[in-house]
């Protein structure tokens, strides 16, 4: 086999808002491997500020990947194990020259039979464009939405009362992510505000790394609290287990290009149901060529809740897509 990578600039067609900032661009490598005239196709999607690999030597690391690629698959996971992002795209790109033809996880999905349903995500900005954004998303038959707060909340909590007030529980589930935008005692007042709104979880209330107190909130919290920043860096199973034992989430985010992969996110979720902790899978701004492989990965694992997939939609240059959303289903286009 014979290996190379490339690098890519994805352009945000506007800019998308975080409680860690505001996002122009996102850097991403493609990884491809050839053999006996194959060709497999992956993609290592780093997200800089976030992965546990953004390092000085990620591109020397990737150097090495092609350099190595016909290593024993135990040991590159190995030394890859710092890299989650890079594994994350080996990992797609050696299904994908085993399948062929943009598969990874052949299924009833990729057939065209069966669709996922997403939540439709609302960016974080002035007030006008989140609502603009929740307009667009309800005009499209969407039933659960997720929206960023932690910027401002005092604004952000009006809109959730108006949408609420508009729409009851049984008829659009609201989700929430704080990207670690409260402390300890903000978080819980807005877990009580949160509760009184029925909105279905929050995500990372607060920042990572905080296991106590993360603990104490999941505990005593009246809104169910979903870990997704915590899981990054934590490599290890027996690690894994001791912070789900630890902090007893009620549910986890797997992102398979922050967490290692799929074989990473295989981990997660055997822990998870073995603790009886909920769980569903998002992507992470990746390109369509890693988002088609997580929706294709996403859709095995059989997962009825809506999922948090992107729809490529967010880039003015990205690759042509393999999905197709129609209202809140994701589709495969065959």
């Amino acid at each position: 086999m014979k290996a190379k990578y490339s690098g890519y600039l994805l352009e945000f067609k506007r800019p998308s808002g975080t409680s860690r900032g505001v996002l122009h661009e996102k850097e991403t490598f493609i990884l491809e491997i050839e053999d006996n005239g194959k060709k497999g196709t992956g993609e290592c999607a780093v997200f800089r500020g976030l992965s546990f690999d953004d390092r000085p030597d990620y591109e020397e690391k990737l150097q090495w990947l092609c350099e190595n690629i016909n290593r024993d698959h135990h040991y590159l996971k190995e030394e890859l194990k710092e890299f989650p992002s890079i594994w994350f795209g080996y990992e797609q790109a050696i299904l994908n020259l085993k399948h062929g033809d943009h598969l990874y996880f052949p299924s009833e999905f990729t057939e065209g039979k069966s669709a996922i349903m997403i939540n439709g995500l609302i960016w974080m900005g002035e007030i006008a464009y989140m609502e603009e954004q929740i307009r667009e998303k309800l005009e499209k038959g969407f039933h659960c939405i997720k929206l960023k707060i932690g910027v401002d909340w005092k604004s952000e909590h009006k809109i959730l009362q108006k949408l609420r007030e508009k729409f009851s529980k049984d008829q659009l589930e609201l989700r929430v992510d704080a990207n670690g935008g409260f402390n300890r005692e903000e978080a819980q007042i807005v877990l009580q505000q949160l509760a009184d709104l029925h909105i279905h979880s929050i995500e990372q209330p607060i920042k990572a790394g905080h296991w106590e107190d993360m603990a104490s909130l999941c505990a005593e919290t009246p809104t169910p609290i979903a870990l997704d920043e915590e899981l990054i860096g934590i490599t290890d199973p027996i690690e894994k287990k001791k912070l789900l034992e630890a902090i007893k989430p009620q549910y986890i985010i797997l992102k398979p290009a922050l967490v290692g992969g799929f074989t990473g996110s295989d981990e997660w979720i055997a822990l998870a149901e073995e603790l009886n902790i909920g769980w569903w899978i998002t992507s992470a701004l990746e390109s369509n060529i890693g988002l088609n492989a997580i929706a294709q990965y996403t859709f095995t694992k059989k997962n009825p809740m809506p999922q948090g997939l992107g729809t490529g939609s967010l880039f003015v240059n990205n690759f042509e897509s393999d999905l197709e959303l129609k209202n809140e289903l994701l589709w495969f286009k065959i």
